[in-house]
């Protein structure tokens, strides 16, 4: 169960949004949404199945040593336009 103490001087509204940012973390919500509607079995299997594989991979770009870091973009200096010339 999860518990939020309202501290001193802290509003309402900031105390239910640290509220549900720990449901969400706790998974509250993932979990009231799986049992709204029924699952077979199978799906869940299914869908179980590709979530390993997400995480799974998800490691794997993470600790791979040949994965490039974003690149550094350098500011070049642009190359100056002429003045267009009058015409009078």
């Amino acid at each position: 169960m999860i518990k939020v103490l309202v501290r001193p001087n802290e509003s309402l509204e900031a105390a239910l949004r640290r509220f549900k940012r720990q449901c969400n973390y706790g998974g509250v919500f993932r979990m009231a949404k799986a049992n709204s509607w029924h699952e077979k079995r199978s799906d869940m299997r299914r869908r179980e199945r590709r979530e390993r594989l997400r995480t799974i991979q998800k490691a794997t770009r993470k600790n791979d040593p040949k994965r490039r870091m974003g690149r550094r973009r350098t500011m070049r200096a642009r190359p100056t336009r002429e003045p267009r010339p009058s015409s009078v």
